[in-house]
């Protein structure tokens, strides 16, 4: 996952909490070199492999139903981002990430859970009922 396109991230680089918006805070996985996986997967958890694609389990039912989570409520694919890192890189990968998830108003990147700026939609984002703060309007 782009942890740049993350509303933990997000709330934490805007600093939401002050804002009055309650989402919890996260400096993302690799920041603190652990994948989000790390915890379930051995191979992550002893730094056997870096990504899920080095497996030879790959993809493993885990990411398999993480995927699915996100292809049908957050518009992108952990599977196809970690295809495509493997075949291109991780520089390549964040600079297709900030083309695809670029806020039209501000260029700062919108948030995947729920397709809102925190800089431009915040009013949006304050206003939102709690069990709609990771959807998108259109889902």
């Amino acid at each position: 996952m782009n942890c740049s396109i993350c509303s933990r991230y997000l709330a934490l680089k805007n600093n939401t909490k002050d804002k009055e918006i309650k989402i919890p805070y996260c400096l993302g996985c690799r920041k603190k070199n652990k994948c989000a996986f790390q915890k379930k997967c051995d191979l992550l958890l002893k730094n056997r492999i870096n990504y899920c694609f080095e497996c030879n389990d790959f993809p493993c039912k885990r990411l398999q139903l993480l995927d699915k989570r996100y292809r049908t409520h957050f518009k992108m694919s952990m599977i196809n981002n970690l295809k495509f890192i493997k075949k291109n890189g991780i520089s390549k990968f964040f600079k297709e990430e900030e083309n695809k998830w670029q806020c039209k108003k501000c260029e700062e990147l919108i948030c995947c859970h729920n397709g809102l700026c925190f800089k431009c939609d915040l009013e949006k984002l304050k206003n939102k009922k709690s069990e709609k703060l990771y959807r998108w309007e259109d889902s």
